[in-house]
Parts: structure tokens; C-alpha cells; sequence
């Protein structure tokens, strides 16, 4: 069975109450049920860890090499600066996916560079909820799996 593992970095716990009028009204929780129920309609599992510690989504990332197929993850404010979540996806051998609540490219100009991006196989940004449910589809796409029956 397919398994995949989504990352949400730092301030995403506030998703609801934080900046409303960027991130919408829907909790991180309401993001992860629909994206594992995206998941589970391709046959998959999907498992998630939300830290605001940039040593513990590093531990996350070492800890699926070999066992998930793939990373879907929401770096938040560490997309524009963590080299070493860069370093540990670069060592990851599934697929990886960046999303993005928000347009980062239409925002402040220090979002508008993600570290991320290079060693990620695309990124989904600025389709709010959709984004989570959008990188589960993309991430099958790219693992040749069809929908479950």
C-alpha cells in the first residue's frame, strides 16, 4: 500500500484563526481530513506531523527514507529559508510535492523564493484548501496510481 507522509511547518497549528483573509477559516485538521480522504481514494494512506521545529520535521523527513513513498509538504515560513529541510528532502528518494495555501509569489517579496522547490517534483500554491487534495492527486499522478475502486 501506498504511503504518504504530509508535513505541515511552522504557525500551521494557527490555520483558522491566523490571517483569515490569506489562509481561510479551515483548520489544519479540517486540511488533513480531506487530504486523507483524497489519499485513501487512491488506495493510500497518509499520515501527518505538524511541529513549529525545523530539527523535528528534519527527523520526520529522515525517518520516512525508505518507507513512505512520497512527501507532501507545507513548509510555511521554512520554504524560504531551510537549507537543511532542503538538504534532508534532497536525500529522500519518493516524490515530493511543495503546497502552499497561499500564492507565495504574490505576496512579500522574501516569499517569493522557495529552497524547497529545487529537490521537490512541483509545487501547488494559492488554492487554499484545495492545495492539500491537489498535492495528494499530484502525488499519485506521478506514482502511475488511479483511483481506487
Amino acid at each position: 500500500m501506498t504511503s504518504i507522509l504530509l508535513l505541515s511547518g511552522p504557525n500551521l497549528n494557527l490555520l483558522g484563526t491566523r490571517e483569515p483573509a490569506i489562509y481561510g477559516t479551515a483548520t489544519l485538521d479540517d486540511h488533513v481530513e480531506h487530504a486523507t480522504s483524497a489519499a485513501a481514494s487512491f488506495g493510500a494512506t497518509l499520515h501527518h506531523l505538524q511541529s513549529n521545529h525545523e530539527g523535528v520535521l528534519i527527523e520526520a523527513i529522515h525517518a520516512a527514507r525508505g518507507v513512505d513513498d512520497a512527501i507532501i509538504m507545507n513548509a510555511g515560513a521554512f520554504t524560504h529559508t531551510s537549507w537543511a529541510i532542503h538538504d534532508a528532502l534532497s536525500a529522500f528518494e519518493g516524490v515530493i510535492v511543495e503546497v502552499h495555501l497561499s500564492n507565495p509569489a504574490a505576496r512579500e517579496p522574501f516569499r517569493h523564493t522557495s529552497v524547497l522547490a529545487p529537490v521537490a517534483h512541483g509545487s501547488i500554491a494559492g488554492f487554499g484548501a484545495l492545495s492539500y487534495v491537489l498535492g495528494v492527486q499530484a502525488v499519485a499522478n506521478l506514482l502511475g496510481i488511479t483511483q481506487a475502486p
